[in-house]
């Protein structure tokens, strides 16, 4: 569903990805794993566009994207929630979510969002800004999910977010996945959530991809030494 072959991505000179190339089967989830400036979000941000690739390629479904905007990756199959959330503070939360369908071809809200998020239903006209940072993350989600896509990518989706708040996003993107259909790609540093969400484990460490190993044979203990500082 989505194929990363060769990437070199810079930052001005510097080189923070010297060569990376995964695949991403139909519903499946790669977890992402490594410390703070490792290269996971560099790598993201590749995908989806924010950051130009030097060389190599991208693709989904079979789609070459690497040459496309941000937006139109969008529309390809991708969709995006970035570290942080980004969401936009002054709009309520449905502008916030509509701002998801402006790539696809059905302007409209997808039913099952407001079915699975059913504080943002209540909270929809309240701006997004007067959320809480797990309602925030929900609301991340949800603007993404709202382009459709084929391979949701998210960004240390449980940055600043509280115990209990992370299991319930864990328990939503899995029930998602297995009703929508899609893939995910998720960059992480919290190994319980990654252990609940993910098929597959890569360990990346200055760019390159150091370990990879699916979930029932995962050595968390080696994971967590790639985790501490």
């Amino acid at each position: 569903m989505l194929s990363i072959k060769d990437l070199t991505v810079y930052y001005g000179e510097s080189c923070v990805i010297p060569s990376a190339s995964l695949a991403l089967g139909e519903g499946e989830t790669l977890a992402i794993m490594g410390r703070n400036g490792m290269g996971k979000t560099t790598l993201l941000k590749a995908v989806i566009g924010i950051l130009q690739a030097r060389s190599g390629s991208i693709s989904v479904d079979t789609q070459d994207v690497t040459r496309k905007k941000s937006y139109e990756r969008v529309a390809a199959g991708i969709g995006y929630v970035p570290q942080g959330r980004m969401i936009f503070p002054y709009l309520t939360v449905e502008e916030n979510i509509l701002t998801g369908v402006e790539c696809t071809e059905d302007k409209t809200i997808p039913k099952y969002i407001y079915e699975t998020f059913p504080v943002l239903h209540d909270m929809r006209r309240r701006k997004g800004g007067n959320l809480s940072g797990g309602q925030q993350q929900q609301l991340a989600i949800a603007r993404a999910l709202a382009s459709r896509p084929k391979v949701l990518l998210l960004d240390e989706p449980t940055e600043g977010i509280q115990p209990s708040v992370i299991k319930d996003i864990a328990r939503i993107l899995n029930k998602l996945k297995s009703e929508q259909r899609f893939s995910m790609l998720v960059s992480e540093q919290v190994l319980s959530f990654a252990m609940e969400i993910a098929d597959r484990f890569v360990i990346i460490e200055r760019g390159e991809f150091v370990y990879e190993s699916p979930r029932e044979s995962v050595d968390t203990g080696k994971v967590l030494t790639y985790l501490t500082v």
